[in-house]
């Protein structure tokens, strides 16, 4: 009888055979051509982009039509998917972070760090959220600023737009990426499974998970990544464009937005064959230096106190009003919810997948709770303080010289280059300004680069089966990929290529909400079967303590 429960106990504490999972797993792997992927994941989503690039290509017309299609379907019908599932997992965040589990490492006891804090923070900030904040920091808080939103409602007009932005730009996000990272990193780093998304389903499934339903799961992550990624691509390319027609005067058209698309996509390529180490990182921690100098000089140079005004009573706003607005679902006149929030929610939940592993992948060796507020807090205030800065300086600007947010209507990439070129600049302003011109484009150049290797290291990793190391060759397919279905969406939507672009985001990223919903349920469950198993240790390890003690009596 004690022979039996001893080898329950012992069963239970290593209810996981990694070596079988992985045998299992990877056995399932196609190694030919210079590749080792999973075949049914990597040639599904591959083949359904090139598909749905092949036919926008043939007919781009019948195409954006289709896009627009979708895009009304969806905002019109599954808005509150988004809405719901989103401010669920802030709570879930909320809940693991101050619970018991929150003081678990992540990779166990003596599990180490591998990048320091600074390190991780350019990193997380990089990857989430870089060309976005590059591209919406001046347009988004100026438009809500001229049309109010249906959110924040506060007598003082400016603090309504910046708190609305700080919104779509704050907890909801991160508490996505979050959610998401912890997730993968749980599994991966305390369970000892693969680092994959299927990985995060194996309390519900247990080892079926890495067979056919773990590869629908696993293509769905690849899809919406991609698409997500590509989005930002896009927006990216959009906004160097801007910059170079700024100081070159090249123009602005599609055209180039694809051939800057194929040039920073081989750039990328060779970031990406680099490794996270020396490429992703080296890119992230010059990023955030670079992006700290022009915020300070616009800060600086900006209407300073109204800025830091701005900044403090929105952020009062923001925080005064998040429960209520979090579960706000338009009834009527859905149009601005559509356009906005439901388009950010989706691209965050499309980007998670890449994000979250990316988080999960450079966090080992911290505690649970670190990874959650780490996460969720800092890059939220930072990003607050950057729209403030920006948002705040084009509030300013176009109320004392007007003309900002008309250029926001009719050309929105090329916002921010506005915003400098109207600046009250010191001596030597026309070299200041082609300056900071310059490394305005030169950052979002770089973010885009970021963003593509990053991305591509998590697709492969995906593909992969969750390996750490794969072949050169195969890390490079899937960033040239990203690169060819951000330019076949541009020129899907043509001068309307945002739509085309948000379009593609909401798409994938409404499966993908579900399997977020449903993953949350997983990590629970697989915290609680960790909590039992924890207490069933105590307990016996309390017991063998009182029988020691008397067995010595």
């Amino acid at each position: 009888m004690a022979a039996n429960d001893n080898r329950r106990n012992r069963n239970e504490d290593q209810e996981i055979d990694r070596d079988k999972i992985e045998e299992l797993l990877f056995s399932r792997n196609t190694k030919k051509f210079g590749f080792d992927l999973n075949p049914v994941v990597s040639l599904g989503a591959g083949i359904i982009i090139i598909i749905f690039s092949a036919f926008a290509l043939i007919n781009l017309e019948r195409a954006n039509i289709l896009v627009n299609s979708v895009n009304e379907i969806i905002v019109t019908n599954f808005d509150w998917i988004f809405i719901l599932s989103s401010s669920f997992f802030i709570l879930i965040c909320i809940y693991i972070a101050f619970s018991k589990l929150g003081k678990v490492k992540i990779g166990g006891l003596n599990a180490e760090r591998e990048f320091s804090n600074f390190a991780w923070y350019s990193m997380l900030i990089s990857a989430g959220m870089g060309i976005g904040l590059m591209f919406w920091a001046v347009g988004e808080p100026l438009t809500h600023f001229e049309v109010l939103p249906p959110v924040f409602d506060s007598p003082f007009d400016k603090h309504t737009a910046m708190a609305t932005t700080f919104f779509h730009w704050g907890l909801h996000p991160w508490a996505v990426y979050s959610l998401i990272a912890l997730a993968l990193a749980f599994f991966a780093y305390n369970k000892h499974l693969p680092l994959s998304i299927r990985s995060v389903f194996y309390p519900f499934f247990k080892e079926r998970v890495y067979g056919t339903l773990g590869d629908v799961i696993d293509t769905l992550a690849v899809l919406s990544t991609l698409f997500g990624l590509a989005t930002s691509l896009g927006l990216g390319a959009q906004q160097i464009n801007s910059g170079l027609d700024y100081l070159f005067d090249i123009g602005f058209s599609v055209n180039i937005q694809v051939a800057l698309i194929i040039g920073i996509t081989l750039l990328a390529t060779i970031s990406v064959l680099s490794g996270i180490d020396k490429g992703v990182k080296f890119l992230s921690k010059m990023n955030i230096r670079l992006a700290a100098i022009l915020m300070g000089i616009i800060l600086l140079l900006g209407p300073t106190g109204f800025i830091l005004r701005l900044f403090s009573n929105s952020l009062g706003l923001y925080f005064n009003n998040i429960i209520e607005y979090s579960f706000f679902i338009a009834v009527e006149e859905t149009g601005w919810q559509a356009n906005w929030s439901i388009f950010y929610l989706a691209w965050w939940i499309s980007w998670s997948p890449f994000v979250g592993m990316f988080i999960a992948r450079i966090s080992k060796g911290r505690t649970i709770r670190e990874l959650i507020l780490g996460v969720m807090i800092v890059p939220s205030l930072l990003s607050f303080l950057w729209l403030s800065v920006f948002g705040g300086s084009a509030i300013f600007i176009n109320e004392q010289v007007g003309g900002l947010y008309e250029v926001v209507q009719d050309d929105l990439p090329v916002a921010l280059y506005e915003l400098v070129n109207l600046l009250n600049l010191p001596l030597l302003a026309e070299l200041f300004r082609i300056l900071l011109f310059i490394l305005i484009t030169f950052l979002v150049a770089v973010y885009f680069i970021t963003s593509s290797d990053s991305g591509s290291l998590v697709v492969n990793k995906i593909t992969s089966s969750g390996k750490l190391n794969t072949p050169a060759n195969q890390r490079a397919f899937w960033a040239i990929l990203e690169g060819l279905l951000a330019a076949v969406l541009l020129l899907i939507g043509g001068e309307k290529a945002l739509l085309a672009l948000q379009t593609a985001v909401i798409s994938t990223g409404l499966p993908f909400a579900v399997v977020l919903t449903a993953m949350a349920f997983a990590l629970i469950k697989g915290i609680e079967d960790t909590r039992r198993e924890q207490k069933r240790k105590r307990e016996r390890r309390k017991f063998e303590k009182l029988l020691k003690a008397h067995d010595q009596e």
